[in-house]
């Protein structure tokens, strides 16, 4: 029986995917941390406390992750133990990729404040919307 080859690993690794992974999960942190400003959530105090009590338990897993990801650029053997965060890193790439979205649309100041230079995140769209596709390709 053959193993599957996570390519997730290999965009990662060898074609630089690492680069707006660890952005998108810097700016999860920051999100995160900011939850009790967001717009979303300033009207759905229910909804609200259940989304904090989440980010209270995803939050502790970003440095981890990101510290996992510096290791894994240097030792084969931790880039596959990556897979285990496949589901932080698609939380965070959307996260950063919505609002890079509602900062380009000026919904709220929220935003721009979350997202201060636009031009240069805005050419991280198409790049979230590949790693979110090869992040979990397998062969």
């Amino acid at each position: 029986m053959s193993q599957k080859v996570w390519l997730g690993g290999i965009y990662l690794k060898e074609e630089g995917g690492y680069e707006v992974v660890l952005r998108a999960l810097t700016h999860y942190r920051k999100r995160l941390k900011s939850l009790g400003r967001s717009p979303e959530l300033r009207d759905a105090a229910m909804f609200a406390q259940i989304v904090q009590q989440e980010a209270m338990k995803t939050g502790p897993l970003i440095d981890p992750a990101i510290d996992k990801i510096k290791k894994a650029l240097e030792s084969p053997e931790v880039l596959n133990k990556l897979q285990a965060d496949i589901p932080l890193f698609e939380k965070a790439l959307n996260c950063y990729f919505s609002d890079i979205q509602k900062a380009k649309s000026n919904s709220d100041k929220f935003y721009s404040e979350l997202i201060p230079d636009i031009n240069v995140t805005e050419s991280d769209l198409a790049k979230i919307k590949i790693a979110l596709a090869r992040l979990s390709e397998f062969s």
